[in-house]
């Protein structure tokens, strides 16, 4: 069992959880994840490891609850635990210092973001960091990335803060003004970091992307997080989760990521029937 120490809500929709897992803080390096079961039949959820502090022995988790399983771990509390959290899983983010770095977090990939920005700039990188999120109270952790940036650009789809817009607008400007950017990472979604790509592409600038794909065992065994790099399958789990998003096959990977949409809506409309509407539930910090 794995404690959770403290539980935080972040936004309507968006909650931290400070988990105590020595083992994985320990080797938890930037860029990789873990997968949680909540209890016993519990569904495997793949999360990146948005923190970790190896003298505490404990990992943050952040969590967008958008289809059941993570509507269920939003009603736990500090104090409960997760049944298990296997990981460190995946292929660390390759830190070096490339010189002027834009790291660019969308919605929840800001969380994820955060641990490879700040590894970046221990590295000796200038880091200018583009988060965006749909509107002001949605967007998390901008006081975290401004702490390990150089410079900071908030977005919102809406205006509701900060930059109107994209985060692939303040991008296009920083490059279309002839600002040296050696490198982009990004984080989000994947309609998102499919545009952050074409957007650095036209620029010659490399870009690594984080693949959110869909996952099962997180080994390399099931290959249900397989995807096409450089027209060559790749794992999201064993070769990923980071890869050249310029060698993505985004149409291909959107495709697969809406495969089961009809029995994500279901399960979530059958979790909904479970959990009658409850201010205390819906309310979030209530139940904290």
């Amino acid at each position: 069992m794995f404690l959770i120490q403290d539980k935080i809500d972040l936004s309507p929709v968006s909650k931290e959880y400070l988990v105590q897992a020595p083992e994985i803080a320990q080797k938890a390096q930037p860029g990789q994840f873990v997968i949680v079961r909540i209890d016993e039949q519990g569904e495997r959820i793949p999360l990146t490891i948005a923190d970790f502090d190896r003298q505490t022995g404990t990992i943050t988790l952040v969590v967008q609850e958008i289809g059941a399983s993570t509507k269920e771990m939003g009603l736990l509390r500090a104090g409960d635990s997760f049944r298990d959290v296997v990981g460190p899983l995946g292929v660390p983010t390759h830190i070096k210092n490339y010189g002027t770095v834009v790291c660019i977090g969308g919605g929840l990939g800001i969380a994820p973001v955060y641990p490879i920005t700040r590894a970046l700039k221990e590295a000796g990188n200038t880091i200018i960091s583009i988060i965006g999120a749909r509107s002001h109270n949605l967007l998390i952790w901008e006081d975290k990335m401004s702490a390990v940036s150089d410079e900071i650009i908030p977005c919102t789809d809406d205006g509701s803060y900060g930059t109107y817009g994209l985060v692939t607008g303040p991008l296009k400007e920083l490059l279309e003004g002839g600002r040296q950017v050696e490198h982009c990472f990004a984080i989000g979604p994947a309609i998102m970091m499919k545009f952050v790509c074409k957007t650095s592409g036209a620029f010659a600038v490399p870009t690594t992307v984080s693949i959110n794909s869909i996952m099962v065992d997180g080994t390399g065994m099931c290959g249900a997080c397989r995807l096409t790099v450089g027209g060559k399958t790749r794992f999201a789990c064993v070769d990923g989760p980071d890869f050249d998003g310029h060698l993505v096959d985004w149409d291909e990977l959107l495709e697969r990521q809406r495969q089961y949409l009809p029995e994500e809506k279901r399960a979530v409309e059958e979790w909904e029937r479970r959990h009658p509407c409850d201010p205390v539930l819906e309310g979030g910090s209530a139940a904290v």
